[in-house]
């Protein structure tokens, strides 16, 4: 038996820093990546997809969301069992109970909304821990896997949340405890756990049949999710009593977002930095966050914001890492010597020049100045 285990669409998903035209390829890109499961999961033979959690980034969203994430839902052909999450709880306020969703959700799509077994057919279950509200006071996996039998029937349990090994705050009682998901593995009451919150592909533990998927299309930056945009295809051999797994991971995301740290000291550096940025393939669909160190002069800084600017309209966003960039600029000796001006404009700049090497507190205004005079020069206005 095969299935696809996913989790953390978030449709309906923004993200502030792209670039007009980006966000709305974004947001289409998420649901075109939850279409395309359905041919991965016809190519693998799998009898049904679940979700386990944040299928929908929350839930107030504007229908035009709702109505499109379930049309690629029904694309995807095949049973998609969906998990409420932390961004989308089974609260007063669900997606799942709004009317429209009941109007238009699709035959083949069901929503895990209630604690435990649902069957899927003879001999195989679904043990699905939903959330109800944002801040679970229990461990919500344990709670279903309590007294589970092992009786023969392979059971996938689907949840959603940090497992205790992996989070810091070992205190949370929303946490899920790896010691008990091991216990009900071993015991053979259970036989995978696919879980979602985590954005990166994961193994969890030592048994190979706890895992996270991660979110099928980035969400954040490689310093963060370093493992996104994949599905796995879950197989369990039922005809073995102990129901060996195989998990095979497949890529399906398009999109990256990627951090990435230079120094920049001169204008080799910089002519270093774009022919980087020009190699980048698909600009369209990446977005960069730069973390700049170094001293410039301010010819070499106007040329570097030259270079930022003109990448800044290729790439779906290109940014400041903000607490990664520091720049130094100050003007070299004879820098603004053959601007070819004279007379009180050569006066002011030499004044620009004295009060932009000072530490007052006009220096960086005058800093700026001289870079926009450069560039003006450079292209003949000055």
């Amino acid at each position: 038996m095969r299935f696809v285990h996913s989790a953390d669409w978030q449709l309906g998903m923004t993200r502030h820093f792209l670039n007009g035209e980006a966000q709305p390829r974004y947001s289409a890109a998420r649901r075109d990546v939850v279409a395309a499961i359905g041919p991965l999961a016809a190519d693998a033979g799998a009898e049904f997809v679940v979700v386990a959690g944040d299928v929908f980034e929350d839930n107030q969203l504007a229908p035009q969301v709702v109505s499109q994430s379930l049309e690629a839902m029904r694309a995807i052909g095949i049973p998609v069992y969906l998990l409420p999450g932390n961004h989308d709880p089974l609260d007063a306020s669900s997606v799942y109970t709004s009317a429209l969703f009941l109007a238009e959700c699709p035959d083949n799509v069901v929503v895990l909304d209630r604690a435990g077994i649902h069957e899927v057919r003879p001999g195989l279950e679904i043990v699905a821990a939903p959330w109800r509200s944002k801040r679970p006071t229990t461990d919500l996996i344990g709670d279903v896997l309590d007294g589970l039998p092992a009786d023969g029937v392979t059971r996938i349990v689907v949840g959603h949340g940090a497992v205790d090994i992996l989070d810091p705050g070992h205190d949370k009682p929303s946490l899920i405890r790896l010691a008990a998901v091991e216990a009900a593995l071993a015991r053979g009451a259970v036989h995978y756990v696919a879980l979602g919150d985590k954005h990166s592909r994961a193994d969890v533990g030592a048994t190979g049949r706890v895992w996270y998927s991660g979110s099928p299309e980035v969400t954040n930056y490689d310093d963060v999710e370093l493992d996104p945009g994949h599905v796995l295809v879950v197989e369990v051999d039922e005809a073995d009593p102990a129901r060996p797994v195989r998990i095979d991971a497949r890529r399906v995301g398009r999109w990256r977002f990627v951090s990435l740290n230079r120094s920049v000291d001169d204008n080799r550096d910089i002519a270093d930095l774009d022919i980087n940025l020009d190699l980048m393939p698909d600009k369209e669909r990446t977005v960069v966050r730069l973390g700049l160190t170094g001293s410039l002069t301010v010819t070499d800084k106007a040329a570097l914001d030259a270079c930022l600017d003109r990448y800044s309209r290729r790439f779906a966003a290109l940014t400041e890492w903000e607490r990664n960039t520091d720049i130094a600029v100050m003007p070299a000796d004879g820098e603004f010597a053959d601007l070819g001006i004279g007379g009180f404009a050569a006066a002011a700049v030499d004044d620009l020049v004295a009060t932009a090497r000072s530490d007052g507190d006009d220096a960086e205004d005058a800093r700026a100045a001289l870079a926009l005079l450069l560039r003006l020069t450079d292209r003949g206005v000055a």
